[in-house]
């Protein structure tokens, strides 16, 4: 049987939120079988549980907001893509704040959390979502054309290609597939961090965002270049980000998804909107788990090794 996963111990982190500049404190912990990821504000005179789903995002401006009740916390993206990409099913997240620490603005240190914490396998069948039929969202067309699309693939795959007519970014490889069956997420998507522009903070900080944002947690280009001092961790590190976000996106869906995931210039509302056109159609998915781990896609079987 494929297993479902969970955490062994808890593990905490403090932070900023990239937004907000507020400090917060995150705390992972484990969680049994069939609770999925649930965020829990600890903050809020009577504490709030908010588990995910696609129907738990409210907000997709600049970062995936899930809401219940009342409550919510921003920016989940970058922890989900790690809780996704190590395959972890059941883990409570308390938070001090509205919105997940940016940390160094990658997934990288949420994989070091989670695996300092340690992996164990639970008695209870792993499930997925497995897409049975191509289930597309577009908008726009010529020069804003973007879209996204799920496709029917014994595993999980991600190819995305950007476009962003920047020097900085055009100097770079702005397309790439990803396959958890013969890639590796910790060493080649988790480090790949956000990016911004500073025209674009300076305005965003006018109106009470990026607050907690700078070279120290992000890419940050002028008009013309990449302004951090030690550059690009990879060649293709603006599109890789465009990966670990969609992981995290997706991994919203509450379950790991069985599909190939092919987008272009596609962002955090297009990536909510392609899961809720999936679960609009009854037919085009359907829940399965392994009795034989034999029998699972390549990537799912992988052990997540202490860091």
């Amino acid at each position: 049987m494929l297993q479902q996963r969970t955490l062994k111990s808890l593990t905490r982190a403090t932070g900023v939120g990239l937004h907000s500049g507020a400090r917060v404190e995150l705390t992972l912990r484990p969680a049994q079988v069939d609770t999925g990821i649930v965020f829990r504000r600890v903050d809020l005179p009577q504490p709030v549980d908010i588990p995910v789903s696609a129907e738990s995002v409210t907000d997709t401006r600049l970062a995936s907001t899930i809401s219940k009740d009342g409550a919510k916390v921003l920016t989940v993206e970058h922890l989900m893509s790690a809780l996704a990409g190590l395959g972890i099913d059941n883990c409570f997240v308390d938070i001090s704040a509205e919105e997940v620490p940016i940390l160094d603005g990658s997934s990288a240190s949420f994989v070091y959390l989670l695996q300092s914490a340690g992996v164990v396998l639970q008695p209870a069948p792993k499930k997925f979502f497995r897409v049975l039929k191509p289930v597309e969202v577009r908008e726009g067309e010529g020069r804003t054309l973007k879209w996204a699309r799920l496709e029917p693939y014994h595993g999980y795959k991600l190819s995305f290609e950007i476009e962003f007519s920047h020097p900085a970014v055009n100097a770079t490889g702005q397309s790439v597939t990803f396959d958890i069956g013969t890639h590796e997420y910790a060493r080649e998507i988790a480090r790949a961090r956000t990016f911004g522009f500073t025209r674009d903070v300076e305005t965003m900080r006018a109106s009470g965002l990026a607050l907690g944002g700078g070279l120290d947690n992000a890419i940050v280009m002028d008009d013309v270049k990449v302004l951090n001092a030690d550059g690009l961790r990879f060649n293709d590190e603006f599109v890789k980000h465009k990966i670990l976000d969609a992981m995290g996106d997706l991994y919203l869906l509450g379950k790991p998804l069985l599909a190939s995931y092919t987008a272009y210039r596609s962002g955090h509302a297009m990536n909510n909107q392609l899961l809720r056109a999936l679960l609009s159609q009854p037919d085009a998915y359907e829940i399965v788990s392994f009795s034989d781990a034999a029998h699972a896609p390549a990537g799912f079987t992988k052990p997540v090794f202490a860091w």
